[in-house]
């Protein structure tokens, strides 16, 4: 990472939050989500077409009003909305909200005609969402409604640490004539920080700062990129210098998933952006960002700093679905102590890029070593980085899932329809691999919630369908260790290559060992003992003591580098292993030497394309496919 704020600023932040004013000035609009539930469809007798029922209606306010909200949702003391609504059910809603939430409205002004509060109504069956329902397409702001929300902003101005211009809409307030007049009350008041987040007009607002996409970014410029494709670090950088150049004010450029750049005079700082293992849902996340970094600008953070806020701001906010959400501080605090960033994403996605150590298939993300850097501890994951007992169990979850969605309609579903959930199933296992089972669980709850085959009184919360899981699995093991004791397999079979050789290398020299594991100790220890290598870890092996009760993987990992290593000496002699981001993520995090171990569980070598794309983004120093080139890296280490 580039930058962070401490935990200790976020919270003085938070803690002065009630303290600051701030305005936005925007396009107000309401989003209506409807769930469409076909089950109690009927045909219509005027029309003869088949109704959509509608479950369930939930309302959001979108645009100005979502960022509003979220300023609210993070403590902002005092906050001023200018825009314009209709006199319609939609604007009186919209009105009522932000009242309720304390805002001052009375520069939500109406205008009486060629004016319709502007709506989005989803329309979402099975997760899916159909075609969008939207209000205000043919809106024409008039030049006196205009003047009238221009005088109401300037008399506000003098009580505003800052004001934030959001425009989203081709047909809301930003006419021409609006523009003009804004720039001219920007101009005028040099004091005040405005932050400007325009789709279409971000090049008029000369002496504000600016938030825009890279793809924005890039239309300013002549250049055109394909919505959602990968623009590159090296052409978001020049895209990101160039409009700095031409605007002269601190910049925030964002990456969508990859996170964002800030440029300011002392030069451009990267914030990386966050893993996340269940579905996400990125409408409204651009406002949840500009949120939190007008929170942190109106305090007097440098730029920098607010951008890493906004992030987190927006990180909170993507993992709520269907809807428009907000983000509050505890939240904030709370994905601020558990994030994962992406921290080398271009790398992550492209072979090209790698770099080995000399005819060899050992990666160097980072860099090898230094020349007096010896191992003095040695953190070990356990499954998919030494045991393979476990390879198969993404076939036990998939049933354990499939069953869980489908309820009592598993064995009758059609074809096409069980593909379909079979193949969402499979594309989020394959996408949470390597994380805690609970993180997994809580994600098949709004996968059973989200397709709706069981009703909602019937839906298990996480720790219900883990206990379900972890049975399953309990049957898949002991079948895999009844056929070792009968001989039909062996060591080779159930451990990674070279793997069982390397440990006892590295215990020959005297380096201490420590076994992690997120599965139940005592299931541990006994595989460790049937599978030859125990004696190597003795009573350094850590795992959950009751695994149905919590997610234990990042705390043993946690517990043996900040307890048991760091009480000894300190961690410049240590390194971690493992298959997954969670535990190269806490190496990372603690400042320890990572190898992250893209193993094929399968094959019991050779390497696994996904889980090198979510080692190197977890903050992988080395990456092996397995431990076939042990003496190599006991090159490296001594």
């Amino acid at each position: 990472m580039s930058v962070f704020l401490s935990r200790g600023e976020l919270e003085e932040i938070f803690g002065r939050a009630d303290k600051i004013r701030l305005g936005v000035v925007g396009d107000f609009c309401l989003d209506i989500y409807l769930t469409i539930d076909s089950s109690a469809s009927e045909v219509s007798v005027e029309t003869g077409l088949v109704t959509q029922p509608v479950r369930e209606e939930h309302h959001y306010l979108g645009g100005g009003g979502n960022v509003i909200g979220n300023l609210v949702s993070l403590g902002v003391g005092s906050v001023e909305a200018f825009g314009v609504v209709g006199r319609d059910l939609r604007g009186e809603e919209i009105r009522d909200r932000l009242e309720g939430f304390g805002v001052e409205t009375s520069g939500l002004i109406f205008q009486d005609s060629d004016w319709d509060t502007s709506a989005y109504t989803k329309l979402y069956e099975n997760g899916v969402e159909d075609k969008r329902i939207d209000y205000g397409n043919f809106n024409r702001l008039n030049d006196k409604t205009a003047d009238r929300l221009l005088d109401k902003i300037s008399d506000s101005l003098g009580g505003l640490d800052l004001v934030v211009v959001n425009q989203q809409l081709k047909h809301g307030i930003h006419t021409d004539y609006f523009r003009r007049g804004l720039r001219e009350l920007i101009k005028k008041h040099e004091n005040v920080i405005f932050v400007v987040d325009s789709r279409d007009f971000s090049d008029e607002f000369d002496g504000a700062y600016r938030k825009i996409n890279v793809y924005e970014g890039a239309r300013i410029l002549g250049r055109e990129y394909p919505p959602g494709s990968l623009v590159s670090l090296e052409a978001t950088r020049d895209i990101g210098f160039e409009l700095y150049n031409r605007w002269k004010k601190p910049l925030f450029l964002t990456r969508g998933e990859n996170g964002l750049l800030v440029y300011t005079d002392a030069g451009v700082t990267g914030i990386p952006g966050m893993m996340f293992f269940s579905r996400i849902d990125p409408v409204g996340a651009g406002d949840s960002l500009l949120a939190g970094l007008a929170l942190a600008l109106a305090l007097g953070y440098d730029p920098a700093k607010a951008g890493f806020l906004g992030n987190l701001v927006a990180g909170v906010t993507v993992q709520k679905l269907f809807k428009t959400g907000t983000a509050s501080a505890e939240e904030v605090l709370d994905l601020y102590d558990n994030a994962m960033y992406r921290l080398r994403p271009e790398l992550a996605v492209s072979l090209k890029r790698a770099k080995y150590l000399a005819e060899s298939e050992i990666e160097i993300v980072t860099n090898p070593p230094p020349a007096n850097f010896r191992i003095i501890h040695a953190v070990f994951d356990h499954d998919g980085t030494i045991s393979t007992l476990r390879q198969g169990w993404e076939s036990v979850m998939e049933r354990v899932m499939l069953e869980a969605i489908l309820g009592d309609r598993y064995s009758s579903v059609g074809e096409v329809e069980f593909e379909q959930v079979r193949e969402r199933v499979l594309e989020y296992i394959d996408k949470t691999t390597g994380v805690q089972t609970l993180v997994q669980m809580q994600g098949l709850v709004e996968l059973v919630r989200e397709f709706g085959y069981v009703n909602r009184d019937r839906v298990l919360d996480e720790y219900g369908y883990k206990a379900i899981y972890l049975r399953a699995l309990k049957d898949y093991i002991r079948n895999r260790i009844e056929k070792f004791e009968r001989g039909e397999l062996d060591v080779s079979d159930l451990t990674l290559k070279g793997a069982v050789a390397f440990l006892k290398l590295l215990y020959d020299r005297g380096i201490l060992l420590y076994l992690a594991s997120g599965t139940d100790v005592e299931d541990v220890r006994k595989e460790a003992e049937l599978l030859g290598y125990g004696r190597f870890f003795g009573e350094r092996i850590y795992g959950a003591t009751d695994s149905t009760l919590y997610e234990p993987k990042r705390m043993v990992v946690k517990e043996i580098l900040t307890r048991r290593i760091v009480s000894e000496e300190s961690l410049s002699g240590v390194v971690v292993f493992g298959d997954g981001p969670v535990e190269i993520r806490e190496g990372f995090r603690m400042g320890c030497y990572t190898v992250g171990v893209a193993s094929d569980e399968v094959r019991r070598y050779g390497l696994n394309l996904s889980k090198r794309r979510r080692l190197v983004e977890a903050g992988a120093d080395l990456v092996i496919p397995d431990f076939s080139q042990g003496r190599l890296l006991e090159k490296l280490f001594f």
